[in-house]
């Protein structure tokens, strides 16, 4: 572990969570390394027409690695990985660990002010992104990029590079028939394996480092609640750099029970029916706003959904009536999932009763996560009182990357985890998310840092200040409202968008409606007063 760059463990605290069994030793190349002598024959990943057996994904790997390493990548080297849902995201994703490479989950949506921001602060010395998706040339971008951070040297596109020179194309490296590995450095289980991105509160997107062992910890448990196995058929339906579609349980989860991962290349309900027909999923996962889609979907067109035993639902709260109707109309167990990309993971279980099931968001996933509701003055509150929750545990970070200023803030002096999530805790241990402390707009589970996207706006001309805040909305839980105060005409909500897509914002931080005020209400301490912009839109 880097201590420099982020902090691990204390001795004690990673000495009990391996003699529990919770971090085993393993890093992510043996583990696939392992899996594929188990299940060498069964199917690991269907994207397609293409089917990749264990032995294929272990083989693939391997060599994808072999031609990472005849191009310079080495241990410790990060990569931003900025590809959406496809099966080269799960080879390239194991032939990094197989290096010791670490990379780092960009998500599908995010341009160049976020992707920038991860090469900067990652130090990333590759990029690897699709030549085009959802419309978005990447090429470009990576041209940007590559032109504006010279530490990056290596830039892969999956799909076509005619007339980019310096591009490596992803499907020459996968078929390379590289010289083997000199003088090997394996990484260790108590490495950085990957970086994953945080919401953020503090003006950017902070990252979250997991190791092997802590990682695997988080796959391994859930999958253990959701009783996967062998024929455990999984739908990777939200977009596979999520934490929850990778590891809770997610790909990373039903690879080492030896099921299959299908991967759907677009989130339309009309796209998973037909992969779970075919494919005979046994498990998807969603956010909430799919969830009306899905049960829209089923009562106009009648799929056959008689394979999916188990739909979780996670990344933002999940109204109870809506809850309520999944079971009795597609005919899968609900499994409500809260979490967080820095660690702990809450699921309900199979015997939970429907009314825990429909209105809670479950309970911890081991019993190492120590978990504490506390107040204002930063007392424990008694179980059912709603407070911040705190967590630590042996798959909750002890800090961010690279980020001692915010570490001091968001951690605890024993190492508690600040959440910023309002809860209530259940005498049964089960948690129900009332709120949040923290100032992030979370758009059905695309969290919004509203410090960042103001930032944003403020440069937008005439803009002489500006607030963004979350409303209540019925299919995305939240929507971002821009409040801004102008000299002289205010913009429509439309030239806002253009604005911020010009300077490389993701499209879901853009704000959905555009109000133009005299001034901003302030705080008594001189702060813009959120709370009195949001009360104008319901008053």
């Amino acid at each position: 572990m880097d201590g420099a760059d982020w902090p691990g463990w204390p001795v004690e605290d990673a000495r009990r969570y391996r003699a529990a069994g919770w971090w085993r030793g393993e890093t992510f190349g043996e583990l696939l390394s392992g899996w594929a002598a188990r299940f060498a024959g069964r199917t690991a990943l269907v994207d397609g027409d293409t089917r990749l057996t264990y032995a294929d994904l272990d083989r693939a790997a391997h060599r994808l690695a072999r031609a990472l390493h005849a191009r310079g990548l080495r241990r410790g080297d990060r990569v931003v990985v900025h590809l959406p849902n496809r099966a080269e995201f799960v080879t390239l994703w194991f032939a990094l660990q197989r290096l010791g490479a670490v990379p780092v989950h960009a998500m599908p949506g995010h341009r160049r002010s976020e992707v920038g921001h991860l090469v900067e602060r990652s130090g990333a010395v590759a990029y690897v992104g699709p030549d085009r998706h959802a419309r978005f040339d990447h090429r470009p971008l990576a041209a940007e990029l590559r032109a504006a951070y010279p530490g990056l040297d290596l830039v892969i596109i999956d799909g076509d590079v005619t007339g980019w020179d310096g591009f490596h194309r992803l499907a020459d490296l996968l078929a390379a028939d590289a010289a083997p590995i000199a003088e090997p450095d394996p990484p260790a289980a108590g490495d950085l394996a990957l970086l994953l991105l945080s919401g953020g509160t503090t003006g950017t997107p902070k990252l979250i480092p997991r190791t092997h062992d802590d990682y695997a910890c988080n796959a391994r448990l859930s999958a253990e609640i959701c009783e996967l196995g062998p024929d455990s058929v999984y739908l990777a339906v939200l977009p596979m750099p999520f934490n929850f579609t990778m590891a809770c349980p997610g790909v990373l989860g039903v690879l080492q029970a030896g099921g299959t991962v299908v991967v759907a290349r677009d989130p339309s309900p009309a796209t998973a029916f037909r992969l779970i027909a075919r494919e005979r999923v046994t498990i998807a996962a969603l956010n909430p706003p799919l969830v009306p889609l899905w049960l829209q979907e089923n009562a106009e067109t009648a799929p056959d959904l008689s394979s999916l035993r188990l739909l979780q639902v996670g990344a933002a709260r999940l109204a109870d009536d809506v809850a309520r109707r999944i079971e009795p109309e597609l005919g899968a167990r609900l499994q409500q999932v809260f979490g967080m990309a820095e660690g702990l993971i809450n699921l309900t279980r199979p015997e939970d009763g429907p009314d825990t099931v429909c209105t809670t968001q479950g309970r911890p996933i081991c019993p190492d996560d120590e978990v504490r509701v506390v107040g204002e003055s930063g007392a424990d509150v008694p179980d059912g009182e709603v407070g911040e929750l705190l967590t630590r545990g042996p798959y909750t970070i002890r800090g961010y990357y690279r980020a001692g200023a915010v570490n001091r803030e968001g951690f605890t002096a024993d190492g508690f985890y600040r959440t910023g999530d309002q809860v209530r805790r259940l005498p049964s241990g089960h948690l129900v998310v009332v709120g949040r402390i923290k100032d992030q707009i979370n758009r059905g589970g695309e969290k919004i840092d509203a410090t960042e996207v103001e930032g944003h706006l403020a440069a937008y001309p005439g803009v002489l200040a500006a607030a963004l805040v979350g409303v209540p909305d019925a299919d995305f839980g939240e929507k971002p409202v821009a409040f801004l105060v102008c000299d002289g005409t205010p913009p429509a909500a439309r030239a806002v968008g253009a604005f911020l897509r010009e300077r490389g914002v993701a499209g879901y931080k853009h704000p959905d409606r555009v109000i133009a005020v005299e001034s901003m209400p302030l705080t008594a301490v001189g702060k813009i007063d959120k709370k009195a912009l949001t009360a104008t839109l319901t008053s």
